[in-house]
């Protein structure tokens, strides 16, 4: 379902009765950009269950599954407009009104664990640009999750950053494409649902697709044998934010108890996908004719190196992506985790 933007003002003020009439202190809406029953999707629900707890019921946020009230690429301007309260999406879908967005969603290369983009966010200066990033939008940024790192699937075995050369890797265009250029990869723009079609018949050498777990039960180790676990490409930022106005208008203690619940959120979301990916990691490693290559820390550093000349081109495109990609920098430099 699609809304005219020119109809929002009566939309809201539909949406703001309905809340008003709650017998629940605060209420809101919160659409995600998963559909029902995706594994992020139960553990955002679980976030609006520990609210209700902690809050002893004070607090009630309806989530809805993925282009329920507006499609997934609309909730900024909907939550702005009050449309929606809040948001529970991946933060790249804004990139077409600010490369920034991209750039500090989904740095390709950047990240070898969640655990370090978090750290970013919280303590890096993300967080920050982050509310830098919403706030002309009408949105407050309240913290960070993760689906976690993506696992990188192959037919050819790839040790390191040499191996790439010549691959035909199935890639989104845009960043993630050009950093497998600039490896030396042949990076192939391809839907999702032709990733293993391709792969099995040799269209691609590799992709990049999805977490291990997913990978692993959708049969894409079995056509590419040799997966690289821990993936060294792409983890994505997901972002919940909500209604600026709104979240001013709370008193403190629920401020305060909103962020430390997405806080919980987040540690419950990427422990759990972790356990799955590492029960499927077993799985695959006990079929002797898949082999998993996980690269060296000196490899991950070198195409962390090579990416971020691919981020230093998206950082000339506005003032924000510029801060961003100062900020992403100095990070990683501080951690040591650029090739020297």
């Amino acid at each position: 379902m699609t809304f005219k933007w020119s109809g929002l003002a009566g939309l809201a003020i539909g949406l703001a009765l309905t809340t008003g009439a709650s017998a629940q202190e605060y209420t809101f809406r919160f659409q995600s950009s998963d559909p029902a029953g995706n594994p992020n999707f139960e553990y955002q629900k679980g976030w609006t269950d520990l609210v209700a707890e902690k809050s002893g019921g004070k607090v009630k946020i309806e989530l809805l599954p993925v282009g329920s009230v507006v499609e997934y690429n609309e909730t900024l301007e909907a939550v702005g407009a009050g449309i929606l309260d809040g948001q529970i999406c991946d933060t790249s879908y804004w990139a077409g009104r600010d490369p920034a967005f991209g750039l500090i969603a989904n740095p390709v290369g950047a990240w070898s664990d969640p655990s370090q983009m978090i750290d970013f966010v919280e303590n890096g200066g993300g967080k920050e640009l982050m509310g830098e990033l919403l706030e002309p939008y009408g949105l407050h940024f309240i913290g960070v999750s993760t689906p976690g790192l993506e696992a990188f699937v192959s037919r050819v075995p790839l040790d390191g950053v040499d191996d790439l050369k010549g691959v035909k890797v199935r890639a989104p265009e845009g960043l993630i494409g050009a950093v497998f250029a600039a490896a030396g990869a042949a990076p192939v723009n391809l839907p999702a649902s032709e990733v293993y079609t391709s792969l099995d018949k040799g269209v691609v050498d590799a992709a990049d697709y999805s977490v291990f777990s997913v990978n692993q039960a959708q049969g894409l180790n079995d056509v590419a044998p040799n997966p690289v676990y821990p993936g060294f490409h792409s983890l994505p930022l997901v972002e919940v934010s909500m209604n600026k106005a709104k979240w001013d208008a709370l008193p403190d203690d629920i401020k305060a108890m909103l962020e430390e619940t997405v806080k919980e959120f987040q540690q419950t979301q990427v422990n759990g996908l972790k356990e799955r990916d590492l029960a499927a990691l077993k799985e695959a490693e006990a079929n002797p004719d898949i082999t998993v290559h996980d690269w060296s820390a000196e490899d991950r550093a070198k195409f962390r190196t090579i990416a971020q000349g691919e981020w230093e081109k998206v950082a000339a495109n506005s003032p924000m992506s510029q801060k961003v990609y100062d900020a992403l920098s100095a990070y990683l430099s501080e951690k040591g985790l650029l090739a020297q």
